[in-house]
């Protein structure tokens, strides 16, 4: 199966900003319909972006939108969750996974999460 790994996470200070990649392992994933998620403690599993496989489709979930900028590499070789004026809350393992059919918006929905990536916020 494909494994999808999510990396470029770590520790930043509220305002700062991360880049997070998001790879296949075993194989590419350019023609796929990719999403973010993010989890914190305690809390379920959220969306977080997506983006159709060319780019002309383009979702965020209102508590991002504004700060993070989803995209691709023109390849679409990579996927990337670019994040500005970071906040506390949005501390969380980040993960990004493959749409597998259905709403974009909903964790069921996607499939490959791999292990995800540490984002921690502090104030």
């Amino acid at each position: 199966q494909v494994q999808m790994v999510a990396s470029g996470g770590g520790l930043v200070q509220a305002g700062g900003s991360l880049r997070l990649s998001c790879a296949a392992s075993g194989r590419t994933f350019s023609s796929y319909v990719m999403g973010w998620f993010r989890q914190a403690p305690g809390k379920e599993r959220e969306f977080v972006a997506a983006i159709s496989w060319r780019g002309e489709t383009i979702y965020y979930a209102e508590s991002v939108k504004g700060r993070f900028t989803i995209s691709r590499d023109s390849a679409k070789s990579t996927a990337y969750l670019q994040m500005n004026s970071l906040k506390p809350e949005d501390t969380a393992v980040y993960y990004c996974a493959i749409h597998r059919g259905g709403s974009y918006f909903q964790t069921r929905s996607y499939e490959n999460w791999g292990q995800g990536t540490q984002v921690t916020v502090s104030s």
